[in-house]
C-alpha cells in the first residue's frame, strides 16, 4: 500500500504538559543529541547509513519516559529500535541512559509522529511497530484524539514489511475494545492468538505507566497484530 492513497486527518492524540527539565536531562539533551538524536527531513531517511549496518527495524511510538524502550535495545542488540516521542524531558532522560550504556542500536525523534511517518519512514520499511500505553482519551467526545484510528492503522500498515508486527498495550479496557475493533477492520492485519505473543514479540519491560495501571486494579491487554 503506498500512502499516496491515504487520507488522514489529523487529530492531536497528545496533549503537551512538559515538566520542566532537570539539569541532567538538558546536558544529555546538548550533549547527547548530535549522536541519537534525529530531526524530521521531506524525504525517508537512509536507515542502514544512519545505524551504519543492515538489520530489522523497531519503531516505538511515545515511549514516555524511554526506560522500556532503553531495556529493549540494550537486551536485543541484533534491532535497531527507533523511538518518538514530543516530550522532551523524557528524551532527555533515554539519552543520557543510551550514552551511558554506549548503545549504538538506538536513535530518537522529538516530534509529532504521523507527519514522521509520512516523510521520514519509506513503505516496508519497519519490521516491528509497538505502541505501548498511548492515552486511552477515556471521555467520549475525546475519542476522535486517540491515536489508534483507521487512518493510522493503514499508514502504519504501509510502513510495515509483509509479516511485519504491531504489538499495542493498553490497560484501559474501553481502548482494547476499541483498537480491537479498529483492527479487525483493516484488511491489513491479522490478529495473533495469545500464545503467539510469548513467541513473537520482543520481549515488553513493565513501564512506569503499567504500574500506576495495576495499582489502580487495571488489567493489562497485549495486542499483537501480522501485517498480511
Amino acid at each position: 500500500m503506498s500512502t499516496q492513497s491515504i487520507v488522514y486527518r489529523e487529530n492531536r492524540s497528545f496533549v503537551r504538559r512538559e515538566g520542566r527539565l532537570t539539569p541532567g536531562q538538558q546536558r544529555a539533551l546538548d550533549t547527547y543529541w548530535v549522536r541519537y538524536g534525529l530531526l524530521p527531513q521531506e524525504q525517508p531517511f537512509a536507515w542502514d547509513s544512519v545505524f551504519g549496518r543492515t538489520a530489522p527495524r523497531v519503531l516505538e511510538i511515545g515511549f514516555g519516559n524511554g526506560d522500556s524502550l532503553f531495556q529493549m535495545a540494550q537486551h536485543y542488540p541484533a534491532y535497531d529500535f527507533i523511538g518518538i516521542e514530543v516530550h522532551r524531558p523524557g528524551v532527555g532522560h533515554l539519552l543520557l541512559r543510551a550514552a551511558e550504556a554506549d548503545l549504538s542500536n538506538l536513535r530518537v525523534f522529538c516530534a509529532d509522529a504521523v507527519p514522521l511517518l509520512k516523510t521520514c519512514f519509506a513503505d516496508a520499511s519497519l519490521a516491528r511497530a509497538q505502541i505501548f500505553f498511548p492515552d486511552p482519551w477515556p471521555k467520549k467526545r475525546h475519542h476522535k484524539r486517540r491515536l489508534i484510528q483507521p487512518g493510522f492503522v493503514a499508514l502504519m500498515a504501509a510502513k510495515l514489511q509483509r509479516d511485519g508486527l504491531l504489538h499495542i498495550a493498553t490497560d484501559w479496557a474501553q481502548y482494547a475494545e476499541h483498537i480491537q475493533a479498529t483492527l479487525a477492520a483493516s484488511p491489513d492485519f491479522t490478529p495473533l492468538a495469545e500464545h503467539s505473543l510469548a513467541e513473537l514479540a520482543l520481549e515488553r519491560p513493565v513501564t512506569k505507566y503499567e504500574q500506576r495501571g495495576k495499582r489502580l486494579g487495571h488489567a493489562v491487554y497485549d495486542l499483537l497484530y501480522r501485517h498480511c
